[in-house]
């Protein structure tokens, strides 16, 4: 018994070192490679700069460190793009040189001008693209200064620096994609299955009331937030796999059928509480027992949808309850025609909300499905995530690059600092790579801590060490350990910004050259050279408008307003894919920079929310709208057509700038659409096609009502006191609609 007792303990303590191990390859394991990897390119191009002869082999170091990520995808993507805005750096440095060379005044203040330029578009652009901008400025700058003292070898001088950029690159992609690579494409599919899971399992448990508002509030933030990653990592996934690339198209419907699918769950659970709240047993009653059946077509406990695969099973459910939905709903309205009319129009509305619901729910589960094959008619879809920055915002960081630029470079010329031209180059990087943070100011003084500890590590190196070692071998075993520092200090978030400025700037200057020289005071005169432009590129993202700041925020939040008017206004073709991914990139930018006020960016998740119940029930609106057929009783110029076109317009005005009377206009405006389309019913009788789109009108005006009324909207600051008392509202009565059809 004891010699069994002993052997199950050794079992068990293998076993939990087994899971240990497991655990330590998951995470820090996969660090340690990362690290590893990151070594291993950078002594590649070290070695090959240095084969080939190159004057300056740290540049091609520095390089690898720049472009390298865990991932193999990030690796190639980020290469991509850091060869075409280097090329496109190539040419403006040589058009500003034969240009301007002999005018230093005029050259540095095209530079700083060109450098905005880049640094715009950087920060209009998203993902690895904005990438492309900011080393299209950069490139200039670090050749161009350069070549600018001597003009008469400028085109040598930029081929050499462009091939010595290419090396590090090839290096870094060779590397990240044959030793150990870590595709991005399978950390996308964990992706996708969880979301679908976590979802589904959100909408059951919403449904059954078992979710508390702070609950419901933590989960749309994180929706959010993987709604704009995803979208990254899909861009990131087409450049691993011919796999990837099959799929893409279908990855990116996903990702705009979750939003959607979302935004009209979201729509339907805000109404259900408005009903709740307003003691409509009756309608919550009647319409209780579809949710309930729901449900568990979403999510099985003990059955999780783990697989594409196992999507189809989602997808047959819900097509069955989707069929059968309609006629179940008149029936049940059937039932309920003792109430008010305006108690059956909340039963229509809501019945509408949850037909469109399962049908989005359908969409997703069936695109979903379609992952398990190589190839499916769903990958040919038009309609992509379209991200929006502000013209604004964007504005601001090419001025501020210009600005930094221009006061580093008037600073050279009027003292004649022999290290000013890395004092200039050095601010141009370091905007263009700090501006793409959400906290630039603290990204530029970590990145001035790392240099001085480069600085201090470098001056051993140089120094200490590099005159007491010969050949390749020993030169990479000095490397190593600091390398290998600062890489690890990389991969910790919150010490990421340490880590780049340590590794960048101890290869700009411990990195060796083909030709050495040992000059300490040349060493000390480029470190206090970089320390300075960090300090002034923070202090110039602390003083000259801070992404943090409230206005800044504020005007985010006001454009992210606006989106309802690009749903009022915007061709209706591809309005809805916009809308829904402009209306939340827009907000995921708000919600970054508000990180240090809760207060701030739970405005901006309550603006979202107002935005998207408005902006997708007046699309569902324009829809209908299109559908009637071509009948003069239907034409734009006829009078209930301009009564909801004012709706529209008092809306567009509303969210462009909420005001008391504005919304006031607003709900007027919307009542009267309401009476002028019921009086459309009274009017004649239309063929039941026709009369279902009427009524499926009727219901998008009610929500969109509703919506402006809700006590929990931040349009609720702004109701007046009678607005407030009457929330409920009268409407005019109802002729008998029916939806869900």
């Amino acid at each position: 018994m004891m010699l069994s007792d002993n052997a199950n303990a050794i079992v068990s303590r293998a076993a939990a070192g087994r899971a240990a191990l497991s655990d330590w390859w998951d995470t820090e394991g996969r660090t340690w490679i990362h690290v590893a990897k990151a070594l291993l390119a950078a002594f590649a191009a070290l070695a090959i700069a240095l084969r080939l002869d190159l004057p300056q082999p740290r540049t091609a170091m520095t390089t690898v460190f720049i472009v390298m990520q865990p991932q193999s995808g990030a690796v190639l993507a980020k290469s991509f793009y850091r060869i075409g805005g280097t090329l496109v750096g190539l040419v403006a440095t040589l058009a500003l040189v034969a240009l301007f060379s002999q005018q230093p005044e005029l050259f540095l203040g095209a530079l700083a001008l060109w450098t905005g330029i880049c640094t715009a578009g950087a920060a209009r652009n998203r993902n690895f693209r904005s990438y492309g901008f900011l080393l299209a400025g950069y490139t200039a700058a670090l050749i161009g200064i350069p070549a600018a003292q001597h003009p008469d070898g400028a085109f040598l001088a930029a081929l050499t620096r462009a091939a010595e950029v290419s090396l590090g690159v090839v290096c870094a992609g060779f590397v990240s994609a044959l030793v150990w690579p870590q595709h991005a494409s399978d950390q996308m599919r964990s992706t996708v299955r969880a979301r679908f899971s976590k979802f589904v399992e959100y909408v059951a448990s919403a449904l059954a009331g078992n979710m508390a508002r702070e609950q419901i509030e933590r989960t749309n933030a994180r929706f959010l937030a993987e709604i704009v990653g995803f979208e990254a990592m899909r861009s990131i996934a087409v450049f691993e796999s011919h796999d990837a690339r099959l799929r893409s198209g279908r990855l990116a419907r996903l990702n705009r059928e979750f939003m959607t699918a979302s935004t009209r769950f979201h729509s339907l659970h805000q109404l259900m509480n408005r009903l709740r709240a307003a003691g409509a047993r009756e309608i919550v009653n009647a319409l209780e027992p579809y949710f309930a059946e729901l449900a568990p077509m979403l999510y099985t406990p003990g059955e999780p949808v783990l697989r594409a695969s196992d999507a189809t099973r989602s997808a047959d459910r819900l097509q069955h309850f989707k069929r059968e939905l309609p006629s179940r709903m008149r029936a049940t309205r059937e039932r309920l025609n003792t109430l008010s009319d305006s108690a059956l129009l909340d039963f229509d509305t809501a019945s509408e909300l949850l037909y469109r619901f399962v049908d989005d729910m359908h969409a997703y589960a069936q695109t979903y499905a379609s992952l398990a094959t190589a190839s499916h008619a769903r990958e040919r879809s038009p309609e992509r995530y379209e991200p929006k920055t502000s013209a604004i915002v964007t504005a601001i960081a090419g001025v501020r690059g210009a600005i930094v630029m221009a006061a580093l470079s008037a600073f050279w010329l009027a003292t004649a600092w022999p290290s000013g031209a890395t004092l200039v180059l050095n601010a141009a990087a370091v905007c263009a790579l700090a501006s793409s943070s959400p906290r630039p100011t603290r990204m530029a003084l970590q990145m001035s801590i790392g240099t001085m500890l480069a600085a201090a590590a470098g001056a051993i190196v140089v120094f200490g060490i590099y005159p007491r070692i010969d050949g390749l071998a020993l030169l990479c075993a000095v490397l190593a350990p600091p390398l290998a520092f600062g890489v690890f200090l990389s991969t910790r978030p919150k010490l990421a910004g340490i880590g780049a400025g340590f590794c960048i700037f101890f290869c700009v200057l411990a990195g060796p050259d083909n030709v050495m020289q040992y000059d300490p005071a040349g060493f000390a005169d480029n470190t206090l050279a970089l320390i300075l432009s960090m300090v002034a590129c923070a202090a110039a993202f602390a003083v000259l408008l801070p992404p943090s700041t409230p206005w800044l925020i504020g005007h985010l939040v006001a454009d992210l307003r606006r989106q309802v008017a690009l749903a009022c206004r915007a061709p209706l073709a591809s309005v809805r894919a916009r809308f829904e991914s402009r209306a939340r990139d827009i907000a995921f930018q708000a919600y970054a920079v508000a990180e240090r006020t809760p207060a701030a960016r739970r405005d901006a998740l309550a603006w979202l929310v107002a935005v998207l119940e408005v902006g997708h029930a007046v699309i569902d609106l324009r829809g209908e709208l299109v559908g009637l057929p071509r009948d003069a009783r239907y034409a734009p110029t006829m009078p209930w057509r301009r009564s909801i076109a004012a709706a529209e317009h008092e809306l567009a005005a509303l969210f462009e700038r909420p005001r008391g009377r504005r919304l006031d206009a607003a709900l007027a405006a919307s009542v009267d659409a309401i009476a002028a389309t019921r009086q459309v019913l009274v009017a004649f009788a239309p063929p039941r096609e026709e009369r279902h789109c009427l009524q499926r009108i009727l219901s998008h005006l009610h929500f969109v009502r509703t919506a402006l009324m809700d006590p929990q909207s931040p349009l609720a600051a702004f109701a007046s006191h009678g607005q407030r008392a009457n929330e409920g509202g009268d409407v005019p009565p109802n002729h008998g609609a029916r939806h869900a059809t």
